[in-house]
């Protein structure tokens, strides 16, 4: 059993950042592969990026590409999110999520904890 807890989040302006950190219980972390995902009210929840148990490989969506950046600290089990460059359109709630997919886990299914969220709201 994991549990995560997701904070950071908060209300920015567009082109602001934010870290987004997600804490795991427990003393398996390093054998999850992370994800982060984001739901706006009425859509699906999407794929957001991910990483490997080792932290070695990364995954993007290509909408966050080149300005998000997932990382992980298995002495801390943690996984963080850094968030850059933000748009109104990143306006979301994220989830942070651990399952033992490996290699590139950007479906739902692939994924059996979730955190209960953190809220990010970007201003125009």
């Amino acid at each position: 059993q994991v549990q995560l807890v997701e904070s950071g989040g908060g209300l920015v302006q567009a082109g602001g950042s934010l870290r987004l950190s997600c804490a795991a219980s427990g003393r398996t972390f390093s054998s999850y592969a992370m994800g982060w995902f984001r739901q706006t009210p009425g859509k699906e929840r999407e794929f957001v990026a991910s990483i490997t148990r080792t932290g070695v490989n990364t995954y993007y969506a290509d909408s966050v590409k080149g300005r998000f950046i997932i990382s992980r600290d298995n002495a801390k089990n943690t996984v963080y999110l850094q968030a850059n460059s933000l748009k109104p359109e990143d306006t979301a709630l994220y989830y942070c999520a651990a399952g033992r997919c490996p290699g590139y886990c950007s479906g739902y299914g692939n994924y059996d904890y979730w955190g209960q969220g953190t809220q990010v709201t970007v201003s125009s």
